[in-house]
């Protein structure tokens, strides 16, 4: 028996067009994608950022060595003493208030001042004795040397000249215990002027760190962000280039995506062309069994048909 197949076929350009989208397909997919080309990329800091960063690391801290320069009123290592410190502390400043002690007057009085006084007590002693002369050479020339009279007027002399040396003294030692207040007043307001100027300096060395410290900070901020602001750039520039090579990689594939697009169209928009008809022939075997059965029923009518 024969096998009829049909088949609608689309016009043999449509045919040839699909054939060959199947083959660029085909080559198109079994080759890998470059995706090394188009894997994301970060940009890594600038020369700028590692500044920032350097700067940043080294300004912590920055300001100590002026805060250490401030509590030592920006005395230079192992420089001497300076202020209250170079008298005692602030106890012997407190000591230089109020009355003068015996001790203070001696250190505070010139060393020039008991050879002052003692010159001009004894001058003192020359000219009261030179009185004392005079007195006799007056009781002899009236007659009355040894007399009454001349031992009272001795007397009176030597008390009154008494006096005035004990006045005399008293006004020495006065002006010197005066000259030496004037002395310990005078190394008070020093030593207070030397912690005044001492803590304006400490001030201004406070100053000075804290001022360090906000420079420091605005390089570093200046520095981060232009530093980001090339970091960026770069960064858009690796996009970019990342990008124009996953364009490049897929734009074969797109470009056949639109190609195979079109072929679709094609074959949806033209009707077939043309059909054909296949009978094709009876196999050996196939021939063998058609004989086979014919004679069969030949037979079996030429006998009849076996009773069961």
């Amino acid at each position: 028996m024969a096998i009829q197949q049909s088949q609608v076929l689309p016009a043999q350009f449509i045919q040839d067009v699909g054939q060959d989208y199947a083959k660029q397909l085909t080559a198109a997919t079994a080759a890998p994608l470059p995706t090394a080309q188009f894997a994301p990329s970060v940009a890594g800091q600038t020369a700028l950022q590692q500044q920032a960063t350097t700067l940043a690391g080294a300004g912590i801290g920055a300001y100590s060595p002026y805060l250490t320069g401030a509590a030592g009123a920006g005395q230079a290592p192992g420089a001497a003493p300076m202020g209250l410190e170079a008298y005692g502390g602030l106890g012997t400043a407190a000591g230089l208030t109020g009355p003068m002690t015996t001790a203070q007057t001696s250190a505070y009085m010139s060393p020039y001042q008991q050879a002052v006084i003692d010159a001009t007590m004894g001058e003192f002693d020359i000219q009261s004795a030179k009185g004392i002369g005079a007195l006799g050479t007056a009781a002899v020339g009236a007659g009355a040397f040894g007399g009454g009279r001349h031992g009272i007027a001795e007397a009176e002399y030597q008390s009154q000249s008494d006096r005035n040396r004990a006045a005399l003294y008293a006004g020495l030692q006065q002006q010197g215990f005066g000259q030496a207040q004037q002395a310990r007043q005078q190394d008070l307001m020093n030593q207070m002027g030397i912690s005044q100027a001492q803590l304006g300096l400490g001030q201004y060395q406070a100053g000075l760190g804290a001022t360090t410290q906000q420079l420091a900070g605005g390089d570093i901020s200046m520095a981060g962000r232009v530093g980001a602001m090339g970091q960026a750039q770069t960064q858009a520039e690796l996009d970019a280039i990342r990008e124009a090579n996953r364009m490049a990689a897929y734009e074969p594939l797109e470009r056949l995506g639109m190609y195979g697009t079109g072929v679709t169209g094609l074959m949806g928009g033209y009707p077939a062309q043309y059909q054909f008809t296949s009978q094709p022939n009876p196999s050996p075997l196939q021939s063998a069994l058609g004989i086979g059965s014919v004679l069969g029923g030949i037979y079996g009518n030429i006998r009849g048909t076996p009773q069961r």
